[in-house]
């Protein structure tokens, strides 16, 4: 059995990360991180189109996506009128729980490493459509990742040194300690039983 170890995402942000300023104040440093290092939430309802973006030197990563309908309707989850009244001669059912299996997979496809993306909303672009007769939204959840960063790994009981050039900030992006399911993060078997591994995402 591994023993436990920590890991971190890094990336290095020089003091030139607004192209559109000479010198950015470490104010306007700060915004940038802030926005690379939070998470985003974006939604949009059937026949609009959802956009998905990040900042410059940075991509998408997108954590979860959402297709389909949580049960009855509120201001912010595409009410069924006006434009959802009927489909043929009978009224939409916008209590209906359903939802499409497909859409994290869909959404990594259109989203994933690139800097902007843009979706059209409809049921033809997730496959078979389980619920035809409800009004669906899109849900997706995301992050963005430098272009450039390093991961590191140190094993338990031993220390561990970020540092970057001059001019520039570290951002960590996300931090696991424990040990992976794969196995892929190699420590010395350490006597005392191993514990189940925690995964912390700093935002």
């Amino acid at each position: 059995m591994n023993g436990k170890s920590l890991s971190f995402e890094i990336g290095g942000f020089s003091d030139s990360l607004a192209p559109s300023l000479d010198q950015p104040s470490k104010l306007q440093q700060g915004c940038y991180l802030s926005k690379v290092l939070r998470n985003y939430t974006e939604q949009a309802c059937d026949g609009d189109f959802l956009s998905v973006r990040c900042p410059p030197r940075t991509t998408i990563t997108v954590q979860s996506a959402f297709y389909g309908r949580k049960g009855p309707s509120h201001p912010q989850q595409c009410p069924s009128y006006p434009r959802y009244t009927l489909v043929g001669t009978h009224p939409l059912e916008d209590d209906t729980y359903c939802y499409m299996s497909t859409a994290l997979q869909k959404m990594l496809d259109e989203c994933q490493d690139r800097r902007i993306c843009q979706v059209l909303v409809t049921s033809r672009l997730f496959g078979m459509d389980p619920c035809p007769s409800s009004s669906k939204y899109l849900i997706v959840w995301y992050k963005c990742m430098p272009n450039e960063y390093k991961s590191t790994v140190v094993c338990e009981e031993e220390r561990m040194k970020l540092s970057c050039k001059q001019g520039m900030q570290i951002a960590v992006y996300s931090a696991m300690f424990g040990r992976t399911q794969q196995g892929t993060l190699e420590c010395p078997t350490h006597h005392r039983a191993p514990s189940v591994g925690k995964t912390v995402t700093h935002v």
